[in-house]
């Protein structure tokens, strides 16, 4: 949790709010079959976080003890995701933009939002906060013309956002309903492609 400035100063960048679903041109990484939702696309570059690797051996419980904050009986539980390579040691809370206060998110859009503020933690340590998200670890960044490049190599498809999406569907089977909101099916797209 911390400043986003840098990335957040304009949220109008084209991106913003959408998915990238990598494609099977991203096989051996991280990113493989990952669904990052973009906070922030400008001409700064890009930030966005993995909302489909869930961190089995962690819990937020575990989360309030490392950072301070007292949990009592009716604390709200959220899953916690790996974000993505840059540090990790910084989260950030995805959650539905109807249990959000406009000054403390990153994004606000299409019915989702993302904070990276401690009051929120504070706040579902003590029962209160988002009923529905998660808290991701850490993010995905890329420099100016970095992200284009690598859509128009072929990496990386983007499709609008939802709150369903992004919310409400199985990790295990985000990739496919993203890539489903196409119309196209993977098993047909080349790992060469935008290479001629």
């Amino acid at each position: 949790m911390g400043d986003d400035s840098e990335y957040t100063d304009d949220t109008s960048g084209f991106l913003t709010g959408h998915l990238l679903i990598a494609t099977p041109a991203i096989q051996e990484s991280c990113f493989a079959r990952s669904v990052i939702y973009l906070c922030a696309h400008n001409e700064a570059g890009a930030m966005g976080v993995i909302i489909n690797y869930p961190v089995q051996d962690l819990n937020l419980k575990e989360i309030f003890q490392q950072l301070d904050i007292s949990a009592d009986k009716q604390m709200r539980d959220l899953p916690i995701h790996f974000g993505g390579p840059v540090e990790s040691n910084r989260g950030f809370i995805v959650h539905s933009a109807d249990d959000c206060q406009t000054e403390e998110a990153l994004i606000r859009k299409n019915g989702v939002a993302v904070t990276s503020s401690i009051n929120v933690l504070q706040a579902l340590a003590v029962g209160k906060g988002p009923a529905k998200g998660m808290l991701v670890l850490g993010y995905a960044g890329w420099s100016a013309g970095q992200l284009e490049a690598e859509i128009e190599s072929g990496s990386w498809i983007a499709v609008p956002a939802s709150k369903h999406l992004v919310l409400d569907t199985d990790n295990e089977t985000k990739w496919n309903v993203a890539i489903s909101t196409l119309g196209i099916d993977m098993g047909h797209f080349s790992s060469d492609v935008g290479h001629a």
